[in-house]
């Protein structure tokens, strides 16, 4: 079982890795940009080969991430071998990232985390279109009972309009924001015979199963949707959803981010390597469909994380840029080396958090 779940987890993460990582390059290429390494995983390699370009494609011991080293790079963190740089000839300055454009290495960082929110469409636009398209309206099919929708009054046969300043449009959408709320009272918008009804109540925390069978305590407020009608739709149609589907991923993520720093969401949420490789065995026993599922979700989330201005994140490096471009020049190597320092530091001790997380999780 162990080794199947560790198995299961390099799985999912060497394909979200390769396509954040191939977002790099392929990018990079286009530019110009001469690519000297691509690397599934960190430290000593196992197997690779060079390819006609002379890029060395391989895979490495430690299956946590990787990296695209491109000419001028110190490391596959993409800082600069200074000594190297300054003896370029004109020639290799033009295959040197470092002396392309700001423009052009602002598109190489972003690629990253672009492509992975790309791969989280493709994912579900293949589902929704094999699968079909489940919708329910946002109309109230039961109310459980004690709940605080029977206390606040909420009949069977409501339409949820809005819960909070969220528009409502589908059932999803009221679990969804139901999930984010902090509050202890929601206040809510309903349709009844044509009129417009006003109430606010308070969430119940109620232990539950998430779709993978793990304990979870989720808020509710007691209403269930009619019956899912599932239908069969079209590529157009399956990649609109797709969309919509992913940017409410990527919303939500921020704003339970934006609520764990402000102390209003419990930080114990939080996943690390240990936690992703549980998942992914869940996941993987399951069904190849589930393990899809799981590979988007991971992978969308990924390129939010990678896009936060923080060093040594992609979203640091554009944090640089932005600075380089409104001072009319970079910030001085001292100024970067601290805040990569910093950034790295913060890096390492959310990740050896989310592991106290797991480990604590687990028992």
């Amino acid at each position: 079982m162990l080794i199947y779940t560790i198995l299961s987890f390099i799985a999912v993460i060497s394909i979200i890795v390769f396509v954040h990582e191939f977002g790099h390059y392929i990018v990079a290429k286009l530019c110009g940009v001469r690519v000297e390494e691509f690397s599934i995983g960190f430290g000593k390699e196992l197997f690779g080969f060079n390819d006609r370009s002379g890029t060395r494609w391989k895979v490495s011991a430690l299956p946590l991430g990787g990296y695209v080293k491109m000419f001028g790079d110190a490391s596959g963190a993409s800082n600069p071998d200074a000594l190297a740089l300054e003896n370029m000839s004109e020639a290799e300055r033009k295959q040197s990232f470092h002396y392309k454009p700001l423009w052009q290495k602002s598109l190489v960082v972003l690629a990253g985390p672009v492509f992975n929110i790309l791969l989280t469409i493709a994912i579900f636009t293949w589902l929704i279109f094999h699968n079909g398209l489940p919708t329910t309206e946002p109309i109230v099919g039961d109310v459980l009972k004690d709940s605080p929708a029977e206390i606040a009054g909420i009949k069977t046969g409501d339409r949820i309009i809005m819960v909070g300043e969220k528009s409502i449009s589908r059932f999803n959408d009221i679990v969804l924001e139901v999930a984010l709320n902090t509050n202890k009272n929601l206040h809510v918008t309903l349709l009844r015979d044509g009129k417009t009804v006003a109430v606010d109540l308070p969430t119940k925390m109620r232990d539950d199963v998430d779709g993978l069978g793990n304990k979870v305590e989720r808020p509710i407020i007691g209403i269930r949707s009619k019956k899912i009608i599932s239908s069969e739709v079209g590529v157009g149609r399956s990649l609109v959803e797709a969309v919509y589907q992913t940017e409410q991923i990527i919303t939500s993520s921020f704003r339970a981010m934006g609520q764990m720093l402000t102390g209003e969401r419990s930080t114990r949420e939080l996943k690390g390597a240990v936690g992703m490789a549980k998942l992914s065995g869940q996941a993987a026993e399951k069904g190849i469909g589930t393990m899809i599922w799981l590979i988007a979700m991971i992978s969308a989330n990924l390129g939010v994380v990678n896009i936060l201005p923080i060093p040594p994140l992609d979203g640091g490096h554009l944090l640089y840029y932005t600075i380089h471009a409104l001072r009319g020049k970079p910030l001085a190597e001292k100024a970067q080396e601290y805040g990569y320092r910093f950034g790295m530091a913060l890096v390492m001790s959310l990740m050896a958090f989310t592991i106290f997380n797991d480990i604590r999780n687990l028992l």
